[in-house]
């Protein structure tokens, strides 16, 4: 067994919670209450979802196929 490390999204929701978004896993969404918990859930989800590609014989994307940078832009409201 080895140990992947993916990076998630953690998006406060004007309701209350976090919604987690997995960007190398299409699809991978979930929710918490608390940063920990969205985290916690989070954990869960990938796990879940590399049982399911496994289970499928399809292969599991990796987190270090993504890269990720910040743009700044003017906007004009």
């Amino acid at each position: 067994m080895q140990t992947l490390n993916y990076r998630i999204r953690l998006l406060k929701e004007d309701e209350g919670g976090y919604t987690v978004i997995v960007p190398a896993l299409p699809g991978c969404v979930t929710f918490g209450e608390t940063i920990d918990e969205a985290i916690s859930m989070a954990k869960e989800a990938i796990e879940g979802y590399i049982e399911t590609l496994n289970e499928l014989g399809k292969e599991v994307p990796k987190d270090n196929d993504i890269l990720e940078y910040t743009v700044s832009v003017e906007a004009h409201a």
